[in-house]
């Protein structure tokens, strides 16, 4: 949320609401996992309640069944999301114009550059192999 800001400030969120519309809109049997949503003043919180928060989102990283990944720059927070997404064989999907970045290449099945380009996959079915009925 806050990616790569170095004050206490969040980032652009509206991706989010785009990302789960693009998935349910496919797949309404989904349940979209959204950290912002669940905690929409998280910038607030004091150091002991953020550090227990963001531990606890990288368990929940760790235990989705797809992780989608949105990084128009750089995210500290993220990539440990991803990280611990790989790491638990879990599998990760990225958008992001860094699609030459090597962390990406091994830990993602998909580098998409844009929004629009994630969307087409969805929409052609990409998403299926990855969803549980």
């Amino acid at each position: 949320m806050q990616g790569s800001n170095r004050a206490m400030a969040i980032c652009d969120q509206g991706y989010r609401k785009r990302i789960a519309e693009v998935v349910c809109g496919h797949h309404p049997q989904v349940e979209v996992i959204d950290p912002f949503q669940i905690y929409p003043d998280s910038v607030t919180f004091d150091r002991e309640r953020a550090v227990q928060t963001f531990l606890s989102l990288l368990d929940v990283a760790a235990q989705t069944d797809l992780l989608i990944a949105y990084l128009p720059d750089a995210s500290l927070g993220t990539a440990m999301e991803i990280w611990r997404a790989y790491q638990a064989g879990r599998p990760v999907i990225a958008i992001s114009p860094m699609t030459q970045n090597w962390a990406l290449w091994a830990t993602t099945r998909h580098i998409f550059p844009d929004l629009e380009t994630f969307e087409r996959f969805v929409a052609d079915g990409g998403l299926r192999p990855y969803l549980q009925d």
